[in-house]
């Protein structure tokens, strides 16, 4: 068997977190890579069920065709260049639930409707997404609900018009997805009270904003025009006033932190999200400074192995910069993915933390 057409991931020195994912038949890493035994000649997904072999026999590939240049065949079992079924299966009743968001859709329709078992959908939706059917039915409601108040709708018209039901219903999901009650986030946070203030941080200028119940935005920018603009946005009826004094002790914090002075307190956050959102964002929380976990590991975390993708999503929508570091989070190949506020400022935020950690003096080694 030749090894001289070998995928670069070869000498990327990524091939312990490619090993770690076979060992694990991590899903998530379906499609990325492809792994090859060169005992019996076959090549496979990473979550192939078949038996693990040794890993002095294993090779990477990044794509099929490089490992079938290199002589290895496709494994019969795992079917390496077909779609992953679960994967379209979830898509096409994501793509179901989208197109009936105003009507009752119960497991046992969907799994009439996708001639298959309702538990087993759920579980392989659940494997997919992230969270169950029904969380996502109604992660789409409260999105449609949120538009419609913002248009103008009446609380009442909103609620039934986006398939809630009830406002029993609606007010269960309130506190966790609105962050706010119905009433106070109708059109687009009329009613709502913000405090805001900007201020030079090591990577750029910094937006922090905060209601009477948290802090809902912290934000990196260029300009303090476009870090106001971008909170007027998300509350374009809130009524928005800077409160430097007011918001002092949060903004003190922030700042020790990103100096490696003091660790981050566990600030009281008022953000909207889904129930799989909060899930990521909890465990994002518990990140040691001056670490960082891939997506993959955040997914295994909280117990969805092959949400790699939903939780790369959750953290591109985190509001709270920060208080919720998703600038913590990274590739499995060590690469450092995206963030909402520019690549630079992921960067230049760890290398930060990384220093602090060396540093003979910093909180973090006092701590120890």
């Amino acid at each position: 068997m030749s090894d001289t057409i070998l995928s670069p991931l070869m000498n990327s020195g990524n091939q312990d977190s490619h090993w770690q994912a076979v060992l694990a038949r991590d899903a998530s890493r379906d499609g990325v890579f492809v792994f090859a035994v060169t005992s019996t000649g076959v090549y496979c997904r990473p979550s192939c069920p078949s038996r693990r072999p040794r890993r002095d026999r294993v090779r990477f590939f990044s794509r099929p065709d490089e490992a079938e240049r290199a002589g290895f065949r496709a494994c019969l079992r795992c079917r390496p260049r077909h779609p992953d079924s679960r994967m379209k299966t979830a898509e096409s009743i994501c793509q179901f639930l989208q197109q009936h968001t105003g009507e009752p859709v119960t497991l046992a329709a969907l799994g009439e409707r996708f001639g298959t078992n309702p538990f087993r959908l759920q579980r392989v939706f659940k494997s997919v997404v992230g969270v169950s059917p029904r969380e996502y039915a109604d992660a789409l409601r409260m999105k449609s609900f949120k538009s419609q108040l913002r248009s103008g709708r009446s609380v009442t018209d909103a609620i039934y018009e986006s398939g809630f039901g009830s406002s029993s219903r609606l007010y269960e999901r309130s506190g966790s997805q609105l962050g706010m009650t119905p009433a106070t986030y109708q059109r687009g946070g009329k009613g709502v009270f913000i405090r805001y203030t900007t201020l030079d941080s090591p990577v750029g200028r910094m937006l922090l904003a905060a209601t009477d119940q948290g802090v809902c935005a912290v934000s990196f920018g260029d300009s303090d025009g476009g870090l106001l603009e971008g909170l007027r946005r998300e509350f374009p009826e809130a009524t928005l006033r800077r409160g430097e004094v007011v918001l002092r002790r949060w903004v003190r914090a922030l700042l020790e932190q990103l100096h490696g002075e003091r660790p981050l307190p566990q600030l009281p956050l008022d953000v909207q999200a889904t129930a799989f959102q909060r899930r990521v964002w909890e465990h994002l929380r518990s990140i040691p400074y001056g670490t960082t976990k891939s997506y993959g590991e955040v997914a295994r975390a909280i117990g969805q192995a092959s949400s790699a993708r939903a939780v790369a999503r959750a953290c591109a929508n985190n509001p709270v910069a920060l208080a919720i570091p998703c600038h913590r989070v990274v590739r499995g190949s060590g690469e450092l993915g995206g963030y909402r506020w520019g690549m630079a400022r992921k960067k230049a935020l760890l290398a930060m933390e990384r220093h602090a950690r060396e540093t003979p003096h910093s909180f973090q080694k006092e701590r120890a």
